[in-house]
């Protein structure tokens, strides 16, 4: 193809000797815990629910509208909110705000709704609230829907001011909504359960924010302050939760909490400030030594390589390297189904080698995909090293489930696109997996092939290792949800109809660890992915074994 120009698919210039290069799309990656549970695809049908309640509310209001002023208010509030959820629920749902208070409403407002109705003894609504309330999410949903938000607020660098405005990147503004005081006082609330003192800080700190800015609460300031001392003295930085609680008794002088607290702070203080004074040379010393040490090192933990990628930091990827990636139009070795129309692909990374074939899989083919797959998403499992079984694990959150060829043509038509561009035998596969990342949904870093640690991970299967990994991506993702290499430094970006291509194995069998990767958080959008990962058994002759791991 020496004289051939070739148009790329990714933006800027890669180098390629002298043949010009043009690229078929272009940008960055996006910015992209009791487990999450309701993801976008199932919580469609909760709007739809939650909006003929309010149809039902309203019907009951015009019986009895002189009486019920307040539930009148309620119903015409919700009501423009569902109307506008209801007309693209995906994409309301893909705000992960909308996705809090969705849960919040259901799991805990609408309870008080009924309590209202009550004093009347409404028939009609009240039959249709039970008969609806089977499907309504409860206590531990909510749970999850608020730690969902924790943990992008986490892994995004996002701070409360911005969650609380639903000022989130790549979002239109038409979805967004904000958090009231009564909604981050619960989110510190349920990190305060779990004892997680950092989170309830910053939540409380923007409850009490929005309460001196004005805004009218059933929470008082008192309350909200009660909390914030609190868990900033369980971080240790008595000084502040000291001020914190002078600020309270200057509201409440009677609180008698907060009086013990106030003496008990003092002692404390007094106490901290003499040992600090003894301690602080010889910490300071330690930790120059230690940042010494880790500089030699180059020291950088998984979790922040992996959360750094998913922000679309520290990719390794010098202009030397860069200049030997590659687009190019592949038939794989003059594939009779391919010979007279080639895939375009794009070499997305060197070591480990992924490619992304582009335009590979049709709307039509996605949609059928999805359509099977909705009615069967259960939670996402992994497989245990011990037992070598399949089971849940709380690093991966998402739902998923498994197509088989003979299912629909569709997939057996997917399948034979796989054997036939990778040149792999795709008989001895796994099932095709399709999965869902909703409000948060991730999956930390992680291995595909078994190690030798796990001698029998896919045993029960007996079709040997992993030995590829292929990934269809379903949906563009508005800001997130990258799937990321922490130890290659590689990300690559979901793109809506294209696919990626790994090997997980070298070809003497040894394990390819620079293929450790991860799913980044969906800090904004609706995540759909399937996949296919290809076995050992059936490559004997496709793909010849080597005997050192360079081969």
């Amino acid at each position: 193809m020496n004289s051939v120009v070739l148009e790329c698919f990714k933006g800027g210039l890669i180098g390629m000797n002298s043949v010009v290069l043009e690229c078929f799309t272009g940008g960055l990656i996006g910015m992209n815990s009791v487990d999450l549970e309701c993801f976008t695809g199932q919580m469609t049908d909760l709007l739809f629910t939650e909006k003929d309640l309010v149809t039902s509310l309203k019907d009951y209001i015009k019986a009895e509208e002189s009486k019920l002023e307040q539930v009148k208010q309620w119903a015409e509030k919700l009501d423009a909110l569902t109307a506008t959820a209801t007309q693209d629920p995906e994409g309301f749902l893909g705000h992960p705000v909308n996705a809090f208070k969705l849960m919040k409403r259901l799991n805990t407002e609408w309870g008080e709704v009924e309590n209202l109705v009550l004093r009347d003894m409404s028939d009609g609504f009240i039959s249709n609230l039970t008969i609806q309330r089977q499907h309504f999410p409860n206590d531990e949903d909510q749970t999850g829907a608020a730690k969902a938000l924790l943990r992008l607020q986490d892994t995004y660098k996002l701070d409360t001011q911005t969650i609380s405005t639903g000022d989130l990147p790549g979002k239109s503004s038409i979805y967004s909504s904000s958090l009231t005081v009564e909604d981050c006082f619960e989110l510190g609330k349920i990190a305060y359960s779990e004892a997680d003192y950092y989170h309830t800080e910053l939540w409380m700190a923007q409850a009490l924010r929005q309460l001196d800015e004005g805004e009218e609460s059933s929470i008082d300031t008192v309350t909200v302050l009660d909390y914030l001392s609190y868990s900033i003295y369980q971080q240790g930085e008595l000084e502040r939760a000291l001020e914190y609680t002078k600020r309270l008794l200057s509201l409440d002088p009677d609180h008698q909490r907060a009086n013990g607290n106030l003496k008990y702070f003092e002692y404390q203080l007094a106490k901290q400030r003499k040992v600090e004074r003894e301690q602080k040379v010889k910490e300071e010393k330690k930790e120059r030594e230690k940042r010494e040490v880790d500089k030699k090192k180059n020291f950088l933990p998984e979790k922040r390589k992996y959360e750094q990628l998913c922000r679309g930091e520290g990719i390794k990827l010098t202009p030397r390297r860069q200049s030997r990636l590659f687009c190019r139009l592949f038939d794989n070795k003059r594939h009779p189904y391919y010979l007279l129309g080639p895939v375009k692909q794009e070499d997305e990374w060197d070591r480990p080698r992924i490619v992304r074939y582009h335009d590979i899989i049709n709307e039509r083919e996605m949609e059928k995909v999805k359509e099977l797959a909705k009615p069967r998403l259960r939670r996402a499992t992994v497989h245990d090293p011990q037992t070598g079984k399949l089971t849940t694990a709380q690093y991966r959150v998402s739902k998923s489930a498994w197509l088989a060829a003979y299912e629909h043509p569709v997939v057996d038509r997917i399948n034979q696109r796989i054997q036939d561009l990778t040149g792999l035998d795709v008989t001895t596969a796994e099932e095709l997996q399709v999965a869902n990342y909703g409000v948060g949904g991730q999956y930390e870093p992680h291995f595909d092939f078994g190690r030798k640690d796990e001698p029998d991970a896919f045993k029960e299967l007996g079709t040997g290792n992993r030995i590829a990994t292929w990934l269809f991506y379903m949906s563009d993702v508005a800001a997130g949800g990258a799937t990321v290499f922490p130890e290659a430094g590689a990300a690559v970006k979901p793109m809506k109809g294209t696919a990626v291509f790994w090997y997980n194995l070298f070809p003497s069998g040894e394990g390819d660890y620079s293929t450790r990767h991860a799913a980044c958080p969906v800090l904004v959008g609706n995540k759909w992915v399937s996949n296919k990962w290809i076995h050992e058994r059936g490559q004997e002759f496709r793909r010849p074994c080597g005997l050192l791991p360079s081969d």
